[in-house]
């Protein structure tokens, strides 16, 4: 117990956890990939189901590393280009031991400050967000019963996602010889 209590401590220390994220960007680096940690800041959350039969919330969160929000002049209106970062879904134990699954959907901070001051936007917000979470998660929400909660800003233990991007000039991976198959 007092090992495994050692170890959990460990893992919730901010300070190894700074040192773990250096660690993987520098052996990233190494291998031409520039990575970075995507630390969400609380917004909103969004209550729904999956498929009917299993709670299921949105975390609309904020970092600035996400493009900003971008209006087009159209007639009778605007255009909004919401870009965004997913986190891919986790399964969290809930109260009573009930499992739900919670997604982290990231915007840029501007665009959560604009759905604070109007309800359209939120409304345009919360449905962007649902919309990626049924196109890249392949998964059916339930958009009617979708509900903003109250008074909770994020549901769920944070856990960064990785923004991988090539380094210019970088050298081309080489190739694994792990292959039991002659080369082609």
């Amino acid at each position: 117990r007092a090992l495994f209590a050692e170890y959990a401590a460990e893992l919730t220390d901010p300070e190894q956890r700074r040192l773990y994220e250096e660690e993987v960007t520098a052996l990233e680096r190494e291998r031409g990939v520039e990575v970075r940690f995507v630390h969400p800041t609380a917004g909103y959350v969004l209550r729904t189901s999956l498929a009917g039969d299993r709670r299921c919330y949105l975390n609309v969160c904020s970092n600035p590393h996400v493009g900003p929000p971008q209006p087009r002049a159209e007639p009778g209106g605007y255009r909004w280009e919401l870009p965004y970062c997913l986190a891919p879904g986790r399964d969290e134990l809930g109260r009573g031991g009930v499992r739900r699954t919670v997604y982290d959907v990231m915007f840029h901070p501007s665009a959560l400050r604009l759905a604070a001051r109007s309800h359209r936007f939120r409304s345009l917000l919360s449905n962007t967000a649902l919309e990626a979470v049924e196109q890249h998660c392949s998964v059916q929400l339930d958009r009617a019963n979708a509900a903003v909660l109250r008074r909770i800003k994020y549901k769920g233990i944070p856990q960064p996602p990785v923004l991988r991007s090539p380094l210019p000039r970088a050298a081309p991976p080489l190739p694994t010889d792990d292959s039991p198959l002659p080369p082609f």
